[in-house]
């Protein structure tokens, strides 16, 4: 479970400025239901230019609500230019700071800020811009760049925490990583030519990986998942939890699970549900 100061379950027990703001001078949405965050920030100005209301509504965990909160009350009284430069990071130190895994809902106030603003001077919906690492969260090889370089980011860990990027199938992982490398002016290490996987050795890397990787990323969803046999090179599992009723959980046996066993033990593994 993770620590929450007592300003991050101040705002969100009793979230600030929750709603829309009326005849809103600028309006900026960003995330989406479908991968669990989403947020619509509106701003009204008075005659000076100053933000005068800011209201937000969000759906998605305790972080998101305080962080939207904190951005509104960070908002108040500042003009367009000086609300232009809070950053994510300014937003969590607001709220006595966040877990890093939990960092990313301080960038999307972030955004949500930079388009409300754009909106306000008519500039046009920005296009995506860059190519797209991360399908499964829509995110770019330049938003990962960009969060890299601010905050200082040196794993995919880190680039998850901030923007998601890598936290569903996993498959842009290499790609995330050379990003970072990049950034940071790493060379990467040659791969190593893999050894021949004898039976007993294969069962031993899907057991160990299904409880060091698979096993916590599902759990903290309420999920989880239990090795049922191997044979060959099938991997039989049964989901457990959230996992077993949820109405992606195809998704996450194939695009997920298969794919880190595929990953980490060998490319030849297909793993299916015992029914």
């Amino acid at each position: 479970m993770w620590e929450y100061t007592d300003k991050v379950k101040e705002h969100f027990l009793n979230p600030r400025n929750v709603g829309v703001v009326e005849n809103a001078d600028g309006v900026g949405e960003v995330g989406s239901l479908a991968c669990g965050d989403a947020l619509k920030l509106s701003f009204k100005l008075d005659e000076n230019n100053r933000i005068t209301d800011a209201k937000f509504q969000t759906f998605g965990c305790a972080s998101a609500i305080a962080s939207s909160s904190a951005l509104t009350e960070m908002m108040k009284g500042l003009t367009l230019e000086e609300a232009g430069k809070i950053t994510n990071e300014n937003i969590a130190q607001k709220l006595g700071g966040l877990p890093k895994e939990k960092m990313h809902c301080s960038v999307m106030g972030r955004d949500a800020l930079e388009q409300a603003i754009a909106n306000y001077r008519g500039e046009a919906e920005k296009k995506v811009e860059g190519e797209i690492v991360c399908e499964c969260f829509g995110v770019t090889d330049l938003e990962i760049e960009r969060v890299v370089k601010e905050n200082g980011l040196t794993t995919i860990e880190d680039v998850t925490d901030y923007v998601k990027a890598g936290g569903g199938c996993e498959s842009c992982h290499e790609k995330i990583q050379e990003i970072i490398d990049s950034v940071l002016g790493k060379e990467r290490p040659a791969r190593k030519k893999e050894a021949r996987l004898t039976n007993i050795k294969k069962i031993k890397l899907i057991e160990e990986t299904l409880q060091r990787e698979i096993k916590p990323a599902l759990k903290k969803d309420g999920g989880d998942i239990e090795l049922i046999d191997v044979d060959g090179n099938k991997v039989f599992v049964k989901l457990h939890g959230t996992c077993a009723t949820c109405s992606a959980s195809q998704v996450t046996l194939k695009h997920y699970v298969e794919k880190k066993l595929q990953e980490l033990v060998t490319p030849e593994l297909v793993v299916e549900e015992e029914q």
